[in-house]
């Protein structure tokens, strides 16, 4: 089971970069509501993979317990976030109505955003570190795989403090960490699969 986890990691990792890709070429609102739908769709993916993860690893159950609780955060705030934008204020400027750039997925500053953000560079990046430490261990894989995932939480909240209080455009060191930092764990722990 660990390995089809893993692979669907892998799978969603990919499929969302193509989202993305496909919606900064196109700029089409069908565009942006795939990739808003495969942020949602994302969240519990991640969930599933760390947890996988987190029994590979051995983690302790506080650390488990921690990084189930920050996913979970994660998953509902970026339902909460992109939902909102799809069937709330996009209908809304659908109907000529006019939203308020603070209103608005994609402008900064703006609520939807910060919640966004909240979600994936914050709790997101705390799930990483729970996942990660401790780094020690006889094991060379176990404990590489917990240092790419201290490193991943270490970009997502990174780039969450800089997004937030220096300049909005250090946010991209949180993709990093929970695109393809994931992407990386998925194919290491395939390659070294023995759970």
């Amino acid at each position: 089971m660990s390995k089809k986890i893993y692979l669907i990691g892998i799978i969603d990792v990919i499929l969302y970069f193509i989202a993305v890709g496909v919606f900064l070429i196109s700029k089409t609102d069908m565009a942006l509501t795939i990739w808003e739908l495969m942020t949602v769709f994302s969240g519990p993916v991640v969930l599933l993979v760390l947890l996988e993860l987190s029994h590979r690893l051995s983690c302790p159950n506080l650390n488990r317990r921690a990084m189930l609780a920050f996913m979970a955060c994660t998953c509902a705030l970026t339902g909460v976030a992109h939902i909102v934008n799809i069937t709330v204020t996009r209908k809304l400027m659908s109907e000529g109505v006019e939203v308020p750039l603070y209103f608005q997925i994609g402008q900064w500053p703006s609520v939807e955003m910060a919640v966004d953000y909240l979600a994936w560079g914050f709790f997101m990046g705390l799930a990483f570190v729970c996942l990660g430490l401790p780094i020690a261990s006889s094991d060379k894989t176990t404990r590489s795989l917990r240092m790419i995932s201290l490193i991943n939480g270490i970009l997502c909240l990174s780039g969450f403090i800089g997004a937030l209080f220096i300049n909005e455009n250090i946010w991209y060191l949180a993709p990093m960490g929970y695109g393809f930092g994931l992407l990386i764990l998925c194919v290491m722990s395939l390659r070294n699969g023995r759970s």
